[in-house]
This record gives structure tokens, C-alpha cells and sequence, in this order.
């Protein structure tokens, strides 16, 4: 019995470890957000967090709104985002607030866009456990809406990969 709970806690470490490690790279710090449902003071009163589910529903794509409002996750290679190479700026699809310069969009072969940072103060991050382990969760900073999660596996000079939903993103070229 000892050996086995050793052995349930040693496990629970290993997979919660990459988890801290990706909570504390994320950039958290940079938002000074712990999770998505607590906006920034700038996005505290934001009228877009107040929007109802049907009015949600109104201004979404059923996609859109599925992976915005529920956390779903779009079909990777499914968005052509993924393949957008042009300067500009990627925003949020649920509120068009910039998140992403395209400058620091790369393919990272995934199916999604990924980027390896973020425009300061545009992201809330949360942890995730609905799979088989722990993961970060990122949301708009300004509507709440569902992004897509960051990973530690991403290019310098960040280490990380903030894998997008194509769908939960419009771009505006430079």
C-alpha cells in the first residue's frame, strides 16, 4: 500500500510539474491574470462580459461560438489562418481585440496557428484538466472568450506555443 500511494504521488508530480512549468513561462505575470473568469482592471467592466449566451449565439458563427463560449476545439488544418503568412495582427473573433502580431506566428506543423508570445495584457490563462493531464488554457482578457492552450514545446526567444483556434481569430493585414 505504501509503495503504491509513493508511486500515485510520484505520477501525480510528474504530470502536474510541466503544468506549473507552463503556468509559470506562460506569461501570466505579464497580465497579472491567474485565470480568464478574473479580467485585467482594464477589462474589469468590459460590456462584453456581459453579454448573454443568445447574444453570443447572435454574433457567432456556431463554430465560433462553440469554441469561444464552450471550449471546444476546431479540426486542426481546418482554418486558413493557419496558413496566413502576411504582416498584420490577429484579434480576437468574439470581441477584435489584437492578440497576436504576426510576427510571431510560426508553423509548428499542429494544424492550428500557433504563435510564441502575445501582445501584453490580452490573455488570461486558466488550468485545464479535462483531458489526461494538465494543461493551460488561455482566454481573451477582454470577452472571456476560449482560445486555445500553451504549450513549452514552442521556438526562442519564448519556448512556448500558444496553439490557436483558427476560428476564434480574425486577421487584419498590415
Amino acid at each position: 500500500m505504501k509503495n503504491t500511494l509513493s508511486s500515485l504521488r510520484r505520477r501525480t508530480f510528474l504530470a502536474a510539474a510541466p503544468a506549473a512549468l507552463v503556468a509559470a513561462c506562460s506569461g501570466a505575470g505579464k497580465t497579472g491574470q491567474a485565470f480568464a473568469s478574473t479580467p485585467s482592471a482594464e477589462f474589469a467592466d468590459s460590456e462584453w462580459r456581459t453579454l448573454t449566451k443568445a447574444e453570443w449565439k447572435e454574433r457567432l458563427e456556431p463554430l465560433a461560438f462553440r469554441v469561444l463560449r464552450e471550449e471546444a476545439t476546431e479540426r486542426a488544418f481546418t482554418s486558413p489562418l493557419n496558413e496566413e503568412k502576411r504582416a498584420g495582427v490577429f484579434h480576437c473573433a468574439g470581441c477584435d481585440l489584437a492578440i497576436f502580431n504576426s510576427d510571431t506566428k510560426y508553423n509548428s506543423g499542429t494544424g492550428w496557428p500557433s504563435f510564441y508570445d502575445y501582445i501584453p495584457g490580452t490573455l488570461g490563462f486558466k488550468e485545464d484538466n479535462k483531458l489526461w493531464t494538465t494543461r493551460t488554457e488561455y482566454h481573451c482578457a477582454r470577452c472571456g472568450g476560449h482560445h486555445g492552450h500553451v504549450f513549452t514545446d514552442g521556438p526562442a526567444p519564448t519556448g512556448l506555443r500558444y496553439c490557436n483556434n483558427g476560428v476564434a481569430l480574425t486577421f487584419k493585414a498590415a
